[in-house]
């Protein structure tokens, strides 16, 4: 216990002070980079692998889903081990396994040895991501994190929308012959080199509040999850069988019994795994909802327009990914124009990215439906135009969620936020996902006809979302904490 409070003593007094710890952030905002990249990467490198492992499509949803759902599953996890032990040793050894694991996945010889190596790559993801959110509220003063969530923002989005332009020029390079590898390549020079600079800049934290690891609510938080994320992932592909419901209903029972397991633990007095209080707050729970809903949205839209482009219109890998350059900077220039404006106009910029978010998805599906055949210079202009709502809106939703929660929560709040974020991603690929390939049919309608008549339904199916999180948006808190 006494370690643990010598540890919180220096951030905070780091967090008196006017200077930002930039470099340490710096770090950390890197393995949120890689983090969320690796989500999105390898959507693009799905017929490579085909090709070279000999894989089958359900080989290469496992390859995408292994890592998702160990990412899910882990993460509350990953943040109460991290308040106990100490941030900086737990962001450490998931960089490691991170890194890691990505040289096995490089290597494969097969698709089996891939999904086992993304299984453990996704729980290295599960134990540095929390941290760098943690890291963020605990290090930065208050009245300047508006700032520095600016940035993360950005990281994030930059990671979901440039996922797909990175994989592409990286497959299209095709370095030494590398092909599909060269994605889990490039981790590692990244991933050792923040493994060096965290060990000199990454300060040791903990939470002084945490006194020792809820193991109940640990395991049956875990199945609660993983019930919930696995028929989400593969329940599409699988037809909707009945394990599926079975799954949900097991799901249902296990969040059921692990909410009682912590009101007990609470009126013991003793130390829940998530302190149910965080969910009295109003604005972290809509703000739960915001996130569900926003990457839902974002995990769907660009997994069923990958698969339309190059399914539907034959695009190379590269091209696939140089449509959405455009988006792309468009986002990273509306992500810098919300994080300077926010503390001025507070929920204000947030309104009117929703409303050019969900805008952008309607006029993409309003597009397809009135007879052009589909062609990249169609939707390019509707990718800007939700690129510019989701810089506006996806950038300063973490600072309007976060800003009102104490210091010493950090930690399971944005653990809380990442898991969301997981759950929203798979929620809404089987829905979108369920749209999509259900209104796609080549045989019937040629196979670009049918590209372009699916990604229409698929834009309205987005369009619904949007609109979702638009109204959550508007029953946000119109100031952060601090400017109240």
């Amino acid at each position: 216990m006494a370690s643990s409070q010598r540890s919180v003593s220096r951030p905070v007094a780091a967090a008196n002070t006017d200077a930002l710890p930039w470099l340490t952030l710096s770090v950390t905002l890197t393995a949120l980079f890689m983090a969320v990249l690796d989500s999105f990467i390898v959507v693009v490198a799905g017929p490579s692998i085909v090709a070279d492992l000999h894989a089958s499509d359900s080989d290469v949803q496992w390859v995408l889903a292994g890592y998702q759902l160990s990412y899910a599953v882990f993460i509350i996890t990953a943040t109460r081990l991290a308040d106990l032990y100490g941030r900086k040793g737990i962001f450490l050894l998931g960089v490691t396994l991170f890194t890691l694991s990505s040289v096995a996945c490089a290597l494969s010889p097969n698709a089996g040895g891939l999904i086992a190596a993304r299984v453990v790559q996704g729980l290295g993801a599960a134990l540095m991501v929390p941290q760098v959110f943690a890291y963020v509220t605990v290090l930065v003063p208050a009245a300047r994190r508006h700032s520095v969530y600016g940035v993360l923002g950005i990281v994030m989005g930059m990671a979901t929308i440039g996922g797909q332009v990175v994989g592409g020029l990286l497959i299209g390079a095709d370095l030494f012959g590398s092909g599909w590898r060269l994605v889990f390549w490039v981790n590692v020079p990244i991933g050792v080199a923040m493994v060096l600079l965290a060990v000199r800049h990454v300060p040791k934290t903990a939470s002084a509040a945490t006194r020792g690891l809820d193991v109940p609510g640990v395991l049956v938080l875990s199945a609660a999850l993983f019930l919930l994320v696995l028929p989400l992932i593969q329940g599409q592909e699988a037809g909707w069988p009945g394990w599926v419901r079975a799954c949900f209903a097991g799901s249902a029972a296990a969040f059921g019994l692990f909410v009682a397991l912590e009101r007990r633990l609470e009126r013991r007095g003793g130390d829940p795994l998530v302190p149910l209080t965080l969910f009295g707050q109003r604005s972290f729970s809509l703000g739960l909802v915001l996130v569900l809903a926003l990457y839902a949205l974002i995990y769907s839209y660009y997994l069923v327009l990958s698969v339309t482009l190059q399914q539907g219109l034959g695009m190379s890998a590269l091209g696939a990914g140089l449509v959405h350059t455009p988006a792309a900077t468009a986002f990273f220039v509306f992500s810098m124009v919300a994080s300077r404006i926010i503390p001025k106009h507070g929920r204000r910029v947030l309104e009117v990215g929703a409303i050019v978010l969900a805008s952008g998805y309607l006029a993409t599906g309003l597009l397809l439906m009135s007879g052009p055949r589909i062609t990249p210079l169609l939707v390019i202009p509707t990718l800007v135009l939700q690129s510019v709502g989701g810089g506006l809106v996806i950038t300063p939703a973490l600072n309007t969620v976060l800003s009102r929660v104490e210091p010493e929560s950090a930690g399971v709040a944005s653990g809380i936020l990442s898991t969301a974020q997981q759950c929203g991603g798979a929620l809404g690929v089987a829905v979108i996902g369920a749209v999509f390939f259900g209104s796609f049919r080549p045989a019937a309608a040629g196979r670009v006809a049918a590209a372009g008549h699916a990604f229409a339904v698929a834009s309205f199916g987005t369009f619904v979302i949007a609109v979702t999180a638009g109204v959550v948006v508007f029953l946000l808190p119109n100031r952060p904490k601090e400017a109240e």
